[in-house]
């Protein structure tokens, strides 16, 4: 139905649409063909993605882990529709990047090598290659393990490639951009889970299951899609402030069908406040669950019918916009060099990272309140180093330190080091893991497994044994550093928002694996001696002050293309910028090696102290027979002498 639609509008509006925005049409075929795959493809990547989740939160993994018959149909739904999601996505790479010519597919694939030149230039056409890779790694890895935990590393990939449109396209252009990227990451993440999880409970939800595992998986369905619409109601309003105007909602195809994103939205969240409230009293739960599925994937579709036709075309706001290199590449100004003041107050709130410290803040203090409700002890250290390090990473992310961080090289440098080497050591030592294992309830005796259960299949999964081996950990800290800023990667990552958010993310994860290696008190599958983690610390310094001092010292200037881009008037030397960043890089790399060297002695001292204190206890309370014998040998060789 939503196709027909789509193929519909398409065809009416013809030129229309294009005319607008000042885009040379294409002709029909490609005109129709690009909405009717951008519509495709993003549904399948939200079933995809729910099907994901729905297995991860209604499966009884059995003996050795595999999932169940309960979550198998949710399973084939991956296998099944993950390789169409990579055709149709391979599909979309001609037809978008002709599309955005202005030329029929048929000729950009025909004529030679302009396949390759047009999707070149194409950003929305790279991102549709960036879905099909991900789409391929899914169908492989899908049909290699019916395991409850090889589920949970698919996500990435699928988040992936659920986020790569929407940032290539309106939401990553223009005047504040950097909002709308972070924004447009939440929402497409938010609606492709509703959607997804809606279409997986209403064809997996099963039949011939105990009723309580049917009611508890509806009321998990339920939640989180109710969650899914809330957030993605309120960050779409925040893209529809960033990208659209009064004027808009008439006169523009783009304002028309963000208002009936808009809508479909509210009537998600509707929708969702009745669910949850039938729920409660309903007899037969799977046929109600399976019933405000099937209305929610409706309206679902209705708003990604609005998105298909929003996101090909550009925003009506930025056509009238007089654009700038900072609005381009910064998406907002900078007057002057920075200064104490700057750094401290020019502050861009970060929608996804400091969004994401802040909750970690609030459930953290919800799992602190249980722990004083039940009664059970908790350090005080450990919640003032975990609520430092979400403090410093929302400081980190939103002030002027990403601000400039964005435009400079050597502020970004003092933004990387925090995030790589400060921040991970707090959020060690405030030991999450350990508060969640104490505050979640353990799921009762027959019923679903729960969060708890979760996170302690994830933490013993062959993966979780494998990147956080302290080798391992090492490994992928140093050659992340060395890979991003010495390959062409940088170059990329830099030109883009959500290529700093993905540095900002990668770098704050690295650095936690290798300092949980070390400093960590979670639970995890390995643990070094003391003296082997003190041995892995210290190789780690040579490799950080070699990238300061090459990084000083190299006549190529790192991101070159992109900071002659910004031209930033008050930084007329790149060259001397990077050898301060170099210099920033080398100097501060030993502050935190020393915070870490005393959380490692005072951890070491504490357990030599726990393990004399048990042989202590063992000693008043089993009697040592070898103690005895070599006592009472010496008690006769006394008395033989006598």
């Amino acid at each position: 139905m939503a196709l027909a639609v789509l193929a519909i509008y398409s065809h009416v509006s013809g030129q229309s649409k294009y005319m607008q925005t000042g885009d040379t049409y294409p002709g029909g075929f490609t005109a129709v063909l690009a909405v009717l795959g951008y519509f495709a493809g993003v549904v399948l990547g939200a079933v995809v993605l729910g099907a994901l989740a729905y297995v991860l939160l209604a499966a009884r993994p059995d003996r050795d882990g595999s999932i169940g018959v309960e979550t198998y149909r949710a399973h084939r739904l991956i296998e099944q529709l993950a390789p169409l999601w990579a055709l149709v996505s391979v599909v979309m790479v001609a037809v978008t990047a002709a599309d955005r010519a202005g030329l029929p597919v048929g000729q950009v694939i025909s004529h030679e090598s302009g396949l390759s030149q047009t999707v070149s230039v194409c950003e929305p056409a790279i991102a549709w290659c960036v879905v099909a890779g991900c789409a391929v790694v899914v169908s492989i890895f899908a049909r290699v393990s019916l395991r409850w935990t090889s589920h949970v590393p698919l996500l990435l990939p699928v988040a992936v490639a659920v986020v790569a449109l929407p940032v290539a396209g309106n939401a990553g252009q223009g005047p504040n951009h950097d909002y709308g990227t972070s924004a447009a990451l939440v929402f497409a993440l938010a609606l492709a889970l509703s959607v997804g999880v809606r279409i997986s409970a209403a064809l997996s939800l099963p039949r011939d299951t105990a009723d309580a595992d049917v009611e508890q998986t509806v009321r998990r369905v339920l939640r989180v899609v109710a969650v899914a619409d809330v957030v993605a109601l309120v960050y779409s309003l925040v893209l529809g402030v960033i990208l659209a105007s009064p004027t808009d909602v008439t006169s523009s195809a783009f304002g028309r069908s963000a208002v009936v994103m808009l809508i479909g939205l509210v009537l998600l969240v509707a929708v969702d406040i009745v669910a949850l409230r039938r729920s409660r009293s309903t007899a037969d739960r799977r046929r109600f669950a399976v019933e405000s599925a099937l209305v929610g994937v409706a309206i679902g579709f209705a708003v990604y019918t609005a998105m298909a036709v929003a996101d090909t075309r550009t925003a009506t706001a930025l056509l009238h916009h007089r654009f700038t290199a900072w609005d381009v590449y910064l998406g907002y100004r900078l007057h002057h060099s920075p200064n104490v003041a700057d750094i401290t107050t020019m502050w861009r709130f970060d929608l996804l990272i400091a969004v994401g410290a802040a909750l970690a803040i609030v459930l953290y203090a919800v799992g602190l309140h249980r722990l004083s409700r039940d009664g059970v002890p908790w350090s005080r250290w450990r919640t003032m180093s975990w609520m430092l390090g979400c403090l410093s990473l929302i400081f980190t992310s939103s002030s002027g330190l990403r601000t400039y961080g964005m435009a400079m090289f050597s502020v970004h440098m003092v933004e990387h080091m925090v995030l790589n080497m400060f921040i991970p050591v707090l959020l060690v030592l405030g030991a999450p893991v350990t508060l969640a294992l104490q505050a979640l309830p353990t799921a009762q005796k027959g019923a679903l497994p729960g969060p708890r259960e979760w996170i302690t299949r994830t933490l013993h999964s062959p993966l979780s044994v494998f990147i956080t081996h302290p080798v391992v950990s090492l490994i992928v800290f140093v050659a992340s550093l060395y890979g991003v800023y010495f390959t062409p990667l940088f170059d990329v990552l830099v030109r883009y928002h959500w290529g700093h958010e993905a540095m900002s993310i990668h770098f704050v994860v690295t650095g936690y694996l290798f300092y949980w290696s070390i400093i960590g008190m979670d639970p995890g599958p390995r643990r070094l001696p003391f003296l082997a983690r003190l041995g892995v610390l210290f190789a780690v310094m040579p490799f950080h002050a070699f990238f300061g001092i090459a990084t000083m010292t190299m006549s190529s200037i790192i991101g070159g293309t992109f900071y002659r881009s910004v031209d930033l008037p008050w930084v007329t030397n790149l060259q001397h910028d990077q050898f301060l960043g170099g210099a920033i890089a080398w100097g501060t790399s030993e502050v935190p090696v020393v915070i870490v060297v005393l959380a490692l002695v005072t951890q070491w001292a504490k357990s030599d102290r726990r393990a004399g204190a048990r042989a202590d206890r063992h000693a008043d309370t089993y009697r040592d027979s070898e103690l005895e014998a070599y006592n009472q040998m010496l008690s006769d060789l006394a008395r033989d002498r006598r």
